[in-house]
């Protein structure tokens, strides 16, 4: 009885490899507030520097830094500096650097945050990057560590103009992007005492501290407010009563007031 010829050995394939995410952009990160922050807490991340001679002194620890890790750094005119910042309101002082990445959200982390007793501020649908500039600001200011955004189409993302308005807060406030934005704000209820703010006949806002769980404040849209899904995803509704001549704040001056009420003592 004849056994089967041997079969071939089959050619060696190499598994693919998986693509790397591309490194984020480079943003022009504009003023020496905002340059300054990326050097004390991440210098790593600046690729080149660009100064006028006004702040000369000021970017000289920045500049030797960069000598070590042999990366560029420039004195330049206004009208140069006004090119490389790609605007007229640079501050003096621009540095090329990766932003700071914005993590994905995930409640469960959220737990741990509650239980350090940390309150959490939301925004769902903050479109001006200049507002969210603002608002990181404040969240910085406050000593707000972490800033959660939704997944709403008109939510503005980090830009060089909200870095350049932020002032060094992106440095100091993590930014968390949530998917089903309604579903992970209900599931915060477990841990956070959820409050949104809209217009209307509401509760007035009152004291958020001092509770069995810490608050988690929820901001909507400049002009629509929150959308009707977070609402109703929200524990508790309130408002900021006025005088009543103007209809609104500006979405920036609400969130100092929350920011204030959510770390008072």
């Amino acid at each position: 009885m004849s056994s089967a010829p041997p079969r071939a050995p089959r050619p060696f394939q190499s598994r693919p490899t998986p693509a790397k995410a591309a490194p984020p952009k480079p943003f022009r990160i504009c003023g020496l507030p905002a340059v300054a922050a990326v050097f004390a807490r991440d210098p790593d991340r600046v690729q080149r520097l660009f100064y006028e001679e006004r702040h000369r002194q000021a970017v000289g620890p920045f500049c030797a830094r960069l000598a070590e890790a042999r990366k560029p750094y420039r004195l330049v005119e206004k009208e140069e500096l006004d090119r490389v910042a790609g605007t007229p309101l640079h501050g003096g002082v621009v540095a090329v650097a990766e932003p700071r990445q914005v993590l994905p959200f995930n409640p469960d982390w959220a737990k741990r945050w509650a239980a350090e007793g940390r309150p959490l501020l939301l925004l769902d649908g903050i479109g001006n990057p200049h507002n969210l500039g603002a608002i990181v600001r404040t969240a910085a200011f406050f000593g707000l560590d972490r800033l959660v955004i939704s997944d709403h189409p008109e939510q503005a993302q980090p830009s060089e103009s909200a870095y350049r308005v932020a002032e060094g807060g992106f440095e100091y406030v993590q930014i968390y992007r949530a998917d089903r934005f309604a579903t992970a704000v209900r599931r915060l209820a477990e841990s956070y005492r959820v409050v949104g703010t809209a217009l209307g006949g509401h509760p007035a806002l009152g004291r958020l501290t001092g509770g069995p769980k810490p608050p988690a404040v929820l901001l909507g849209n400049e002009e629509d407010g929150l959308p009707a899904e977070t609402l109703r995803a929200c524990a508790e509704l309130a408002t900021i009563p006025g005088a009543g001549q103007v209809q609104s704040l500006n979405v920036a001056a609400t969130a100092a007031i929350l920011a204030w009420e959510m770390t008072r003592p």
